[in-house]
């Protein structure tokens, strides 16, 4: 059964992916299971998509409820869990702001590109500055907004009006002696960067700069949003406030959403941008469900402790494999450790596959973990005990 589904994928289905033909068929937790009973502990969460682990009985029953009623009726008519979705993230952010929803995180940065050139254009302002080693999308603008040199290939003419910086300082500079630009885009924590999280008091200069200078500050949030960082959105971990802001991954718990959300709130005036699918009744439902039981799991104070706990493995883990790992980076449950190469980063990630623990490979040779937010200690200890026994068969 296996051997012909893996061979009707490969007849199929195009390959954009380097596929693991590990064939899972149902999850409880942080915990996934193949086809033949064997369990993973899963430090990836689906790309960091599945916040609340896998099978949460909340989220099945508010997906399989809404799903009884309807489904889907299209963004001409009212979607009440959509509004009452966008009102709950303008409260649970702190910021006074509308929403637009899509389906994903490109959908949702390039709804940020639209609402940056919207703004800039009767000033004729229309440039973004993004970061070196930055990750925003897979469509042609988002593609561009990417600041790595390998995004960039095969799919040209790219469209205008992207400029790289270094850094958050370079960003600045750039800015300085640009009219054109309308607005900086960055992650605070790059997710195909290395899990490198930004220094906290530039990214507080590059607020109060913007904000001086009438330039919006795009903070692109789609894996390090929705508790991800220990609080809602990385940008409330790092105290500014953002005039834009993309959402997508652990929104819904793994039903497809993207939100962008903005203080402009009056930038776009009807048809000017939409979706056909984005903040129907199931999605919106999902994001609604997720956002409840995150927002007082970490009220309860089991985030921070979990996250303390999650921390306190990975240094111990540095310490006893030193030469294996030459550094830890991210904030809260996004998180990185630095490997020597690429070819140790491989040897590591198929070693910890063997004993059963699912993990992640991210940019400058790192090893990323993206668990479920409410992975338990349990789940965490066990995983941590499998990888223990994967690294000890690493040779360097």
């Amino acid at each position: 059964m296996k051997q012909d589904l893996e061979q009707m994928d490969k007849d199929f289905v195009l390959h954009t992916y380097a596929r693991d033909y590990t064939h899972f068929v149902r999850g409880k937790g942080a915990k996934i299971y193949d086809e033949r009973g064997t369990e993973y502990i899963d430090f990836t969460a689906g790309i960091g998509v599945n916040s609340l682990g896998h099978n949460h009985p909340k989220l099945v029953e508010s997906i399989a409820s809404q799903a009884k009623n309807l489904i889907h009726t299209s963004n001409l008519y009212l979607i009440e869990p959509q509004a009452r979705l966008a009102k709950k993230l303008s409260e649970i952010s702190g910021y006074k702001m509308r929403t637009f929803f899509s389906n994903s995180g490109l959908e949702a940065n390039e709804c940020a590109i639209k609402i940056a050139r919207k703004y800039g254009e009767h000033e004729n302002r229309f440039e973004i500055i993004t970061l070196k080693n930055s990750f925003h999308g897979r469509s042609i603008a988002t593609l561009k907004a990417c600041g790595q040199d390998k995004m960039h290939t095969h799919f040209a003419p790219f469209p205008n009006g992207f400029i790289y910086a270094e850094n958050i300082v370079n960003a600045i500079e750039i800015a300085k002696n640009r009219k054109s630009v309308v607005a900086i885009l960055l992650e605070l924590i790059q997710g195909e960067g290395g899990i490198y999280a930004m220094p906290r008091d530039e990214v507080a200069k590059l607020r109060e700069w913007t904000q001086e200078n009438d330039v919006l500050l795009m903070i692109d949030e789609v894996q390090s949003g929705v508790y991800r960082s220990g609080e809602f959105l990385c940008a409330n971990a790092y105290g500014v406030t953002p005039d834009v802001v993309s959402l997508a991954k652990g929104l819904a718990g793994g039903v497809p959403i993207g939100a962008t959300m903005t203080n402009k709130i009056d930038v776009f005036e009807p048809s000017e941008h939409g979706s056909t699918f984005g903040g129907n009744f199931l999605s919106t439902s999902a994001g609604l469900c997720v956002l409840e039981v995150l927002e007082a799991y970490q009220k309860s104070g089991e985030l921070s402790e979990n996250i303390a706990f999650f921390e306190e493995h990975l240094r111990e883990l540095q310490a006893k494999y030193e030469r294996i790992f030459l550094g830890i980076s991210g904030l809260g449950l996004m998180r990185g450790m630095q490997t020597p190469s690429d070819e140790i980063l491989g040897q590591i990630i198929k070693a910890a596959k063997k004993e059963d623990v699912l993990l992640l490979k991210s940019g400058k040779s790192t090893l990323r973990f993206l668990p479920p937010i409410t992975i338990s200690k349990e789940e965490i200890k066990e995983g941590f005990e499998r990888l223990t026994k994967a690294l000890d068969s690493i040779k360097i």
